[in-house]
């Protein structure tokens, strides 16, 4: 992205300005693939499967020893997310961005991009998961999240804080992530909706996408996992069509639990067979769940995939 400087608009750069470091560099060698060039909210999982595809090509056929991917903030941890589920890689697998364009004051790109390149040609990256650089943190694709709109630390991992740091002299980690259970997808074709739960909330959306051709639904709960209790016919509508419900809270930190056996309580839609998840936000979850259906888990199977 390039800001004009007549009217501040941002807008797209018909060329990646980060290429011009990457010719400039003696010390490493570079394969440079540039399969699409979009602002962040165009990207769909169709784009991210392309992504997995594209480094699994280059891993198996050109003996690459790290990657790092740039790519727009706004859906970056979605991304990052995905790939880290579904690329079966132990090379370091990096995914960065900016929150400044290249000839805004200030811009961040160039930096976040170098401590990328260090993190991707770094042996104690091996293993770790498809990670997430920004302002000289590193993050792990599962836990970070955006949380500021334009401030330059706005990705943070607010449960658990970065896994590691990028100093002018070393990479270093200082957690060793858990990685979850890699998905075999080769085409992504469910439809999974995310909705959010407030105060008052009733069936109306829920029976409208029962209308639809829906695979399933995330909900961003209230607290622990609670929902109005006016949501509940249209919970119940969707569970007897097969309709997987995932939950999740709306509380950026915590987890979901069946704990409140009220009409509408987190234990009593648990006994209902809404699953529960251990932690993700909703778009993760989305994410997991769109993977988990393309790769034909059955229904009963997803509780313990979100554990």
């Amino acid at each position: 992205m390039v800001e004009d400087k007549s009217t501040g608009a941002v807008i797209e750069s018909m060329q990646n300005p980060l290429t011009n470091f990457i010719s400039k560099n003696d010390h490493l060698d570079f394969i440079v693939e540039e399969p699409f060039m979009l602002p962040s909210p165009h990207i769909t999982p169709a784009e991210m499967l392309i992504l997995k595809q594209l480094i699994e090509k280059n891993v198996y056929e050109n003996v690459v020893s790290g990657v790092v991917i740039t790519h727009g903030t706004d859906t970056l941890e979605e991304t990052a997310y995905f790939l880290d589920l579904c690329l079966n890689v132990d090379i370091p697998v990096v995914v960065t961005g900016a929150m400044r364009s290249s000839n805004e004051l200030g811009a961040d790109g160039l930096s976040n991009f170098i401590s990328s390149i260090r993190v991707a040609s770094s042996d104690s990256a091996i293993s770790k998961g498809v990670l997430v650089v920004l302002n000289d943190e590193i993050h792990t694709a599962m836990n970070v999240t955006k949380t500021h709109t334009s401030n330059l630390s706005t990705f943070q991992s607010p449960q658990y804080g970065p896994i590691g740091s990028v100093t002018k002299r070393a990479v270093l980690f200082h957690h060793i992530p858990l990685l979850e259970k890699k998905f075999v997808v080769n085409q992504v074709d469910k439809n999974v909706a995310l909705i959010k739960a407030h105060a008052g909330l009733d069936s109306t959306i829920l029976f409208a996408l029962a209308n639809l051709d829906i695979d399933g639904i995330v909900i961003e709960a209230l607290g622990q996992g609670n929902l109005p209790p006016q949501t509940i016919p249209g919970i119940e509508k969707l569970l007897t069509m097969n309709v997987p419900i995932v939950l999740v809270s709306r509380c950026f930190n915590g987890i979901v639990e069946d704990v409140y056996d009220y009409l509408g309580g987190g234990r009593y839609l648990k006994k209902k067979g809404v699953i529960f998840s251990n932690g993700l936000n909703g778009q993760k979850a989305r994410i997991k769940l769109l993977l988990a259906l393309c790769n034909k888990e059955k229904i009963e199977d997803l509780q313990a995939t979100f554990n």
